[in-house]
């Protein structure tokens, strides 16, 4: 938003001093400490402002809970517009108890939607960056992409950089309505193949672990052999997300990425060079 030329506020726990403030205070950010338990605190930083960004990560007490606080707090101080912490693939479309993290975000929309604010949620599917390493899909090591289901299912990917930029936009736009979904590439797992091979100058070959009924029985079985703790991420949380992603049930449509022409949307083929030309 910043290099949009708005005034931006960043709300940040009291005495944080982590990298990313100091970087907020350098692009000309007002950084306000606030006490995230504390509506008061929250609807004074409100003040003034034409919309509340969101973008919170945690179990319920955050999601759902915190985010409740600085609703409360944008309605108390007149804010027109609220955009939630989503950024996510279409929980819309899921059936409660598939993804514990989108549940979550669900329980927060049924507050959100009865608040008297107007609000849009950005869905954006997986975070393309997740390829480079994180998301068990495409494994360089053993240069094989690995899937359940159908190999021709379509999947939406976006940066973490293009999801905040068409965030800052919608921030910025006063039409929005209540969904906005957005795509950097939709690709099949037999496009990563082809990608992934393309850019590394090696053949990566298809793994098909089974069948989407087998992969819900093993996310199950994960699950329930994992201590219990509040790890946001745990590895049965990242299998549910893939699960949902495989189905094709949370697929994102109509698309909306043209709604503000001047963004560049980066596809997995330049995520995935990225990664070969940084040194490890």
């Amino acid at each position: 938003m910043l290099l949009r030329g708005a005034n931006v506020r960043a709300l940040v726990r009291a005495g944080s001093a982590a990298p990313a403030v100091a970087a907020l205070r350098e692009q000309g950010a007002a950084v306000i400490e606030v006490d995230f338990n504390k509506v008061a605190d929250l609807t004074k930083a409100c003040v003034g402002a034409s919309c509340v960004v969101s973008a919170v990560s945690g179990l319920r007490e955050v999601i759902v809970e915190m985010q409740t606080r600085l609703l409360e707090a944008a309605v108390a101080a007149g804010v027109p517009r609220f955009i939630p912490s989503d950024y996510c693939i279409d929980y819309t479309k899921l059936a409660p108890g598939s993804n514990r993290n989108l549940d979550l975000r669900r329980e927060f929309a049924e507050r959100l939607d009865k608040a008297h604010i107007r609000a849009t949620s950005i869905l954006n599917g997986m975070f393309t960056d997740l390829l480079t390493g994180q998301a068990p899909v495409i494994l360089f090591k053993f240069k094989r992409v690995v899937y359940w289901g159908n190999a021709d299912q379509a999947l939406d990917f976006t940066t973490t950089q293009d999801t905040a930029a068409f965030t800052a936009a919608a921030a910025l736009d006063d039409t929005t309505p209540r969904f906005l979904r957005v795509a950097g590439e939709v690709a099949t797992i037999r496009g990563l193949q082809a990608v992934a091979s393309a850019v590394t100058g090696e053949q990566f070959r298809l793994f098909r672990v089974g069948g989407l009924g087998a992969f819900g029985t093993m996310i199950k079985v994960t699950k329930a052999l994992m201590p219990t703790s509040d790890d946001v991420f745990p590895p049965w949380q990242g299998m549910q997300y893939l699960h949902n992603m495989f189905s094709g049930l949370p697929k994102l449509e109509p698309l909306d990425n043209a709604r503000y022409p001047d963004i560049r949307w980066a596809p997995v083929r330049e995520v995935l060079a990225d990664r070969e030309l940084t040194p490890a």
